[in-house]
C-alpha cells in the first residue's frame, strides 16, 4: 500500500485527490501549508509527496525544495514529489525544482492515477515541459 502525503488547502483539490486515489493500493494523509510538508515526511516518511503549486505562505514549489535541500543535507529521505500547476506558464518554474513530476490544472482523476503510478514506479511525468529542457 502506497502512503500519499498532499499538501493542499482547497478543498475541492483535496476531495479530487482522494477520489482518484479511491482504492486500498493508497492511503493519503493532507496537510493545509507547506509549512507542515517537512515535518511530515520526518514523521513517517511517505511514497509520495503531493503539493498543490498555491498553499497559504508557503507554497508547492517553495515546500518542494525545502525537501530537495534537507534530502541533499542528508537529514530526509529521498521522496518522490509531484506539483499541481495553475498554469503551463508555471511549468518553468516546476522545473526548477527537481520534482519527478507535475500536472497543469485542470486535473482529472485518469491523469492524476497516472501520474501517481508512473511515479510511484519510480518514472517522471512532466506535463508540458518545453522541448530541450532537461
Amino acid at each position: 500500500m502506497a502512503d500519499v502525503l498532499l499538501a493542499a488547502d482547497a478543498d475541492w483539490l483535496i476531495a479530487d485527490v482522494r477520489s482518484a486515489l479511491s482504492g486500498p493500493e493508497h492511503t493519503l494523509r493532507a496537510v493545509r501549508t507547506g509549512a507542515e510538508v517537512r515535518g511530515q515526511v520526518e514523521q513517517q516518511t511517505p511514497d509520495l509527496v503531493i503539493l498543490d503549486l498555491q498553499i497559504g505562505n508557503m507554497g508547492g514549489i517553495a515546500a518542494c525544495l525545502d525537501l530537495r535541500l534537507e534530502e541533499s543535507g542528508g537529514r530526509l529521505p529521498h521522496v518522490p514529489v509531484l506539483l499541481l500547476l495553475d498554469r503551463e506558464a508555471d511549468v518553468f518554474l516546476a522545473d526548477t525544482t527537481d520534482a519527478e513530476g507535475w500536472l497543469v490544472k485542470p486535473l482529472s482523476a485518469f491523469r492524476i492515477r497516472k501520474a501517481i503510478n508512473a511515479l510511484l514506479a519510480g518514472g517522471t511525468m512532466h506535463e508540458n515541459r518545453a522541448a530541450g529542457v532537461s
